[in-house]
């Protein structure tokens, strides 16, 4: 087999020369794009982190292409199967031309036909899956349009007030426009007004309650943009009947509404502390904003470290101390720009824009909802930071009360463990950190003992043993062991009895188990023999299986009432075998 880089190669890239040409790019076109120049530690440092990561998926691929290599040798056959030629595609990116030459390496070929009908399954599924979706997504797209021709933009009222009276203008099941729905029935509806954000920038659609002229009464359980300016609010009846043409008042959850702004307005003071703490490039790359808690993803090319992640935490709640104002106001696309205001990835704006100013440090455009005041948006907790794809971190938060109900939460769990340690708080630490020091001690002194004692016990099996024609035998039941001390005496046994033909096999019960292990002298295995021939009518008898390489083997089961008659077994399949 050809290492690694040569199959980097035949993917066409010549690893690992990719840093010295950014460079040279850099170099040649950083007259044209001064943005290269000024970032260009940071390019360096992110096509080194892709170089990286490729080269560790090439590997792991790799990994499993040299082993099922080996195993069709080991097996005789001259095809690689379709099945790995598949998961090298499927999960590592190998193009099969890949595959098929690294097959060739090792005079092998590959079952490209297996390989092409496993393709075209997976395609087939996903076009099956993707067709069901979509039918089903064009069927409420029919019906948003009808009634959006019919009826236009849904009136927002939701910046000013929660509460709004507005009329029913259609109901929609199953992506079919219907007359009326009846208690009980969960189904989509729009409304000519609607206090109800709908979900947009990240920011999680309202809920609530919307109650009808003739007394129905329907939850809202979710709001979401059908089309560009049109509300659709999925709701559930709880009491009576709706009817199209209704009038009915539309009432947003306050409380839930001012959670989902505390961390609307978090996210936007958190994104602006890690640019100014990580660097300009660490923008916002999606984020989901929602009651109490917050979803933040940024570009960035490493893990961002406990310490800095610290620090912006506190850099966030500092700011949000200050009690900075928030100021909203309108402009145009191109006046926002000029003044500095953040446009976020995968977002789209008109020509005129709502700008959300934070203080003097964070503009970002923004359509969704926030607080007055920097103070009513904190504290944030970060819990913590994880990578979600390739130079893509994400930060999850808690915010206002969801972030002081934590932070009770981890004091009590404090008091409880200083309790249990018989120490302060403040102590505890070093206190659990010093019977973790006592405990390991006396773990390593425990082992040091057992150890002792396995010795002794192969000492007495090994002066127990049997001499049968061909050799010796230990058969035996012991007590007080696990699987692994079990394997150790038998091992230990068989050493001690030395350069003779001998065979070791032992039984214990454990947890409800029938456990055995079996071991042979260095000579006997020399002559071909593997120690897992003894356990194999036994590990019938147990009601399981025998397993293991070389001169040492275990078996088990659940019919621990047959532990005596497997030794029995064991020790009759030995004889016969030091005796042939």
């Amino acid at each position: 087999m050809r290492r690694a880089i040569r199959h980097a190669r035949l993917l066409g890239i010549d690893h690992p020369v990719l840093a010295p040409a950014t460079t040279s790019v850099i170099a040649n076109l950083g007259d044209v794009w001064p943005e290269l120049t000024y970032q260009a530690s940071l390019i360096e440092q992110v096509v080194t982190a892709e170089e990286e990561s490729f080269t560790r998926t090439l590997t792991q691929g790799t990994r499993l292409l040299n082993a099922a290599v080996t195993h069709s040798r080991d097996s005789r056959s001259t095809t690689l199967t379709g099945e790995t030629a598949f998961e090298l595609h499927d999960t590592y990116g190998f193009p099969v031309e890949l595959t098929i030459e690294a097959a060739r390496d090792a005079g092998l070929t590959v079952d490209e036909d297996r390989f092409t009908t496993l393709l075209a399954e997976q395609q087939k599924r996903a076009k099956a899956g993707g067709k069901a979706r979509t039918a089903e997504a064009l069927r409420r797209q029919d019906a948003y349009r009808e009634l959006s021709s019919r009826h236009g933009r849904t009136d927002f009222t939701g910046y000013d007030r929660l509460a709004t009276e507005a009329t029913v203008l259609g109901l929609i099941a199953d992506g079919t426009v219907v007359p009326g729905a009846d208690q009980g029935s969960t189904l989509e509806l729009v409304l000519d007004r609607s206090p109800f954000y709908a979900e947009s920038g990240g920011q999680v659609g309202d809920t609530g309650t919307i109650r009808t002229s003739s007394g129905a009464l329907l939850d809202v359980l979710d709001t979401r943009l059908g089309l560009e300016g049109f509300h659709v609010h999925t709701v559930r009846i709880r009491e009576g009947e709706i009817r199209t043409g209704e009038q009915a008042e539309a009432l947003v959850d306050g409380p839930r509404r001012d959670a989902v702004a505390r961390s609307h307005s978090a996210t936007h003071v958190l994104h602006a502390m890690l640019r100014r703490t990580l660097g300009d490039h660490a923008r916002q790359h999606g984020s989901l904003v929602d009651a109490g808690r917050l979803r933040f993803d940024f570009a960035h090319f490493s893990a961002v470290d406990p310490t800095q992640l610290a620090a912006i935490q506190a850099l966030v709640n500092d700011h949000l101390l200050d009690d900075p104002e928030v100021r909203i106001w309108h402009a145009t696309r191109s006046e926002a720009e000029a003044a500095g205001a953040t446009a976020l990835f995968g977002e789209k704006y008109g020509d005129h824009v709502r700008i959300v100013d934070i203080g003097d440090f964070s503009r970002e455009l923004c359509g969704s909802t926030h607080v007055p005041h920097g103070s009513n948006a904190g504290p944030v907790r970060i819990l913590g930071e994880a990578s979600v794809g390739s130079n893509l971190r994400r930060i999850e938060a808690l915010t206002g009360r969801d972030a002081l109900t934590y932070h009770d939460t981890e004091r009590r769990l404090l008091e409880e463990l200083s309790t249990l340690l018989g120490t302060r708080p403040h102590d505890a630490p070093d206190a659990l950190r010093k019977r973790l020091d006592a405990l390991t001690t006396a773990q390593q002194e425990l082992a040091r003992l057992r150890e002792t004692e396995l010795r002794t016990r192969a000492q007495q099996l090994a002066a127990s043993a049997r001499t049968v024609p061909g050799g010796r035998i230990v058969i035996e039941k012991v007590t007080g062991l696990g699987p692994d001390e079990l394997r150790t005496l038998a091992t230990n046994t068989a050493d001690l009895l030395g350069s003779e033909h001998a065979i070791v096999i032992l039984g214990t019960e454990h947890d409800g188990k029938a456990l055995l292990a079996a071991a042979i002298t260095r000579s006997l295995h020399d002559t071909g023999t593997r120690a897992s021939r003894l356990l194999t009518a036994a590990a019938r008898a147990v009601g399981g299986g025998a397993g293991g390489k070389g001169p040492i083997a275990n078996a088990g089961g659940r019919n621990t009432e047959a532990l005596d008659e497997a030794l029995t077994l064991a020790a009759q399949d030995a004889t016969r075998l030091l005796g042939q």
